[in-house]
């Protein structure tokens, strides 16, 4: 955004979207300026803005990185469950080699000793990593909680404000 003066009329203009409930990201883009002006000037005049939306959004967002750790964990699972189940079945062993780089295979009873330890290492490690990211995840529902109080709290001061000025009062149900 290329830098422009804030003008006294921008100003004007700016305390008047304000009055008017908007944000600082919105006041900004409808003046054209940087949202860092809005901020700065919002400041200056002991003017805050209501950052609950934005909150609401951050608490969403954290939920939604839970219910991505928790996929990532059963992802992990599987693959060490199929890394395990491999060893249970006939194993391929394949070479090239020779001067003509020939192609040759071989099914073995069962996985060689080296493929069973990689296969182990690599369960081992999904595994101990999937239970970390559980363990120190309780599915988001912290957050939820903690969203749906906000809810809660913002509803219940939104109705005290509107019995305040003098219109018919809401009744919770």
């Amino acid at each position: 955004m290329a830098r422009r003066t804030f003008s006294e009329q921008m100003r004007t203009d700016a305390r008047k979207l304000y009055d008017e409930g908007f944000g600082c990201n919105a006041i900004a883009a409808k003046l054209g300026i940087s949202p860092s002006v809005i901020s700065r000037w919002a400041k200056d005049n002991e003017l805050g803005f209501d950052r609950t939306q934005t909150e609401m959004a951050v608490r969403a967002h954290t939920i939604d990185m839970a219910a991505d750790r928790i996929l990532l964990a059963q992802k992990m699972i599987v693959n060490a469950s199929d890394s395990l189940d491999m060893l249970d079945h006939t194993f391929l062993v394949y070479n090239f080699g020779g001067k003509d780089n020939i192609y040759q295979e071989h099914y073995l009873e069962a996985a060689p000793l080296e493929a069973r330890r990689n296969a182990q290492a690599i369960a081992g490690i999904a595994f101990d990593k999937a239970t970390r990211i559980v363990e120190k995840d309780n599915g988001g529902l912290d957050q939820a909680i903690g969203t749906l109080d906000l809810v809660a709290d913002t509803l219940k001061a939104a109705a005290e404000a509107y019995r305040a000025d003098g219109e018919t009062p809401v009744e919770p149900e």
